[in-house]
């Protein structure tokens, strides 16, 4: 089956992470040798002990051996001496136990010195016998055997011979050693030494052995015969049992012969007391190593833990480095005192200069504008001193090849790990291209407004030519009439006088129309000052009123002279306000004669009358047939009209010179409950219009107009 195959850079991944491993794993194996190490010094130190306590015990128990020989072969050329002794001459019984007894007294392990004749019945005994101690008496009759034998060896051989042990007392064992007699080559009996291993092991075992060692004399069945203490010391044959064998590990087994008969020495070490300071030192040293892999364990998870949070901090940093990097949007961030601490490639790109000439850099900064150095160096200060606009700064900064730009930029806090602001962070924009388009628009509306005045003018054409006409229409008569009378040399002074007062009348009137037309449909660029909104209304009823009076439409305006001034351009206003009553007006074609009424309304809401907030609400209110529902939704839209030959432009166009005077345009329908008379419906359309915030109370229309 084939293998499925892997990437270059998976292969390299776990071999990159396992070459990592290894040197953080190296400590830790450095530490579990030294543990093992240590483990394996201290066996070894103490099997040195154990090995140098084993050859302690062998040197001591054969020296011991070797001196139990030799007061063994001391005490027996003593009464080896005696023996001669009687085999030479006939010997007194009291000299000879006198002899005796001083051989059982200056020699303490030889318990009993006996005399047999040839049939090995007791002559003399020193000390007596427990029985009756009289000569020829026997002792105990498995004595008596062991002893016979011993006698019967040492009268065939000639020499010593040692007899098989055997019980000397209740609580003790021994041996006896037969020295044969001989007078003039007869064998005329035996001296038995009789010894006791008690004695032995008292009197001819030094002190310093007994402290360390337990020393017993066992037969060859394992039954201890003797011991130099009776306590059981652990792996000893009296805590084996009888017929075990002794632990090799802490006893030493020697053969003790003579005498003979499977006879050994057991030498057994006491238990030794516990070296407290090794051991602690031993477990402090082991609590110390495991504390320190216990250590060096942690310090790896801590070190892999950090190694991974800066693995995941420097992926975090190429994330948010490409992310950056991809932006369009420059970047651009300063410390407290104004110093640039970092830049995006899109902020470089943007003023056309190079990271490392940004970085560092104080105010003034290369890319600000040599005429607007104190506007950008007071907008600094504002930043730094947290007065930074939320709605952002627009400034215009200078490309390094000369060609400038406008920017907006946000400013926000740089807030570090810690909580603690360390700078500011500003994203810049380059909002060249939409201040051009947004210029571009605003030209575009304009002639689009234009174009609007100039149709409104057009559809009021014949209107304002017979609202022309009738002025300039008395005129001419006034005139005539004047020359006339002027012409018959008769006339009156007064009356010619009258006439050319109503003359200059008319043309008054007829040039009022003219400027309103005028100023309505000439193209000029938009004039923001305060203005009187009354007046505004007034000129507008004044242009409609020629189509309200043929359509047979009474325009009633209620206007207080008193009314704070707005601000906002006099003709986009009155181009509003024009649109909307002329929609009126066209919208009671069908509304009988006398319900034909148009109400235009402004009052104040808001503030206080010497206040100079607040806004002024203006209401135009038809008696048509209303909107519809399905048209109310799309009625400010752009391109929808209602009309057959309308262009769907004029209320989208009043919206946007509403919205565009921070005002708000919207339309409400009338019900005929709501109606005054009860019986009549229509719509009402409502607009609003800061009032100008400098205003102190109102305004006369002179001070409106000179400002106009």
């Amino acid at each position: 089956m084939p293998q499925p195959n892997r990437t270059p850079g998976s292969a390299a991944l776990p071999a990159s992470r396992s070459g990592r491993a290894v040197p953080h794993a190296m400590p830790l194996v450095a530490m579990a040798l030294v543990v093992v190490l240590l483990g394996a010094f201290l066996w070894l130190l103490q099997r040195n002990e154990r090995d140098e306590e084993a050859l302690a015990l062998i040197k001591d128990a054969l020296w011991v051996e070797q001196n139990l020989h030799f007061q063994l072969a001391s005490d027996e050329d003593k009464l080896e001496r005696l023996a001669e002794t009687l085999g030479r001459t006939e010997v007194d019984l009291r000299q000879f136990a006198a002899m005796a007894r001083l051989v059982v007294n200056t020699n303490p392990a030889i318990e009993r010195v006996l005399w047999l004749d040839p049939q090995g019945r007791t002559m003399l005994a020193e000390p007596p016998l427990p029985r009756d101690g009289m000569p020829g008496a026997d002792g105990p009759p498995g004595d008596s055997l062991t002893r016979h034998d011993a006698m019967r060896i040492a009268r065939s051989s000639g020499l010593r011979a040692y007899g098989a042990p055997y019980r000397i007392d209740v609580t003790d064992r021994g041996f006896d050693v037969a020295f044969p007699l001989f007078r003039d080559g007869v064998f005329v009996g035996a001296l038995v030494g009789v010894f006791s291993f008690e004695a032995m092991l008292t009197h001819h075992v030094p002190w310093w052995f007994a402290q360390r060692y337990q020393l017993e004399v066992i037969d060859v069945t394992g039954t201890v015969l003797g011991a130099k203490s009776r306590m059981v010391v652990p792996g000893s044959v009296a805590d084996s049992g009888a017929g075990q064998a002794p632990d090799p590990a802490r006893s030493h087994v020697i053969p003790f012969d003579p005498p003979g008969h499977g006879l050994a020495l057991v030498a057994t070490a006491y238990p030794s007391e516990s070296n407290v300071t090794r051991t602690v030192l031993v477990a402090a040293i082991f609590a110390l190593t495991g504390s320190a892999l216990w250590s060096l364990w942690s310090l790896r998870r801590h070190i892999a833990g950090r190694l991974r949070a800066e693995e995941a901090l420097r992926e975090e940093h190429a994330f948010r480095k490409a992310m950056e990097d991809s932006l369009t949007v420059g970047m651009r961030a300063r410390d407290l005192e104004g110093r640039i601490t970092y830049v995006n490639p899109a902020f470089c790109r943007m003023v056309g200069l190079e990271a490392e000439d940004l970085v560092g850099r104080g105010p003034p900064m290369p890319y600000w504008l040599p005429e607007e150095i104190d506007r950008a160096e007071a907008a600094l200060q504002d930043v730094l001193a947290g007065r930074a606009p939320e709605t952002g700064l627009e400034m215009r900064f200078r490309r390094a090849d000369g060609e400038r730009f406008d920017a907006l930029i946000y400013e926000a806090p740089l807030i570090d790990a810690n909580g603690r602001q360390t700078g500011w962070m500003g994203s810049v924009l380059d909002i060249t291209e939409r201040k051009h388009a947004e210029e571009l628009a605003r030209q575009q509306q304009e002639r689009l407004q234009q174009t609007s005045r100039l149709i409104t003018m057009g559809e009021m054409a014949s209107t304002l030519a017979h609202e022309l006409n009738q002025p300039l229409s008395a005129i001419a008569s006034y005139c005539t009439g004047c020359l006339n009378r002027l012409r018959s040399g008769r006339f009156d002074t007064d009356e010619v006088a009258a006439a050319l007062e109503k003359l200059a009348a008319q043309a008054k009137r007829a040039g009022q129309v003219v400027r309103r037309i005028h100023d309505f449909v000439r193209k000029r660029d938009p004039n923001v000052a305060p203005c009187s909104l009354a007046r505004v209304l007034e000129d507008c009823v004044g242009l409609t009123g020629a189509d309200a009076a043929r359509l047979g439409v009474r325009v009633e305006l209620d206007a207080p002279a008193d009314l704070p001034p707005v601000t906002g351009d006099r003709i986009l206003l009155q181009q509003v306000v024009l649109n909307l009553m002329r929609n009126g007006i066209e919208a009671m074609a069908r509304t009988p004669l006398d319900d034909r009424r148009l109400t235009v309304t402004v009052r104040r809401e808001g503030g206080g009358d010497d206040a100079g907030d607040g806004v002024l609400l203006t209401e135009i209110r038809d008696r048509g047939c209303g909107v519809a529902p399905d048209v109310a939704e799309r009625l400010f839209s752009p391109f929808f009209t209602t009309k057959r030959e309308g262009m769907g432009m004029g209320l989208n166009i009043c919206r946007s010179i509403v919205e565009h005077h921070r005002g708000r345009l919207w339309f409400e329908a009338v019900a005929a409950e709501d109606a005054p008379d009860g019986n009549s419906a229509g719509t009402r359309f409502l607009f609003t219009l800061p009032v100008h915030a400098q205003s102190s109370g109102r305004v006369s229309d002179q001070s409106a107009e000179a400002a106009e």
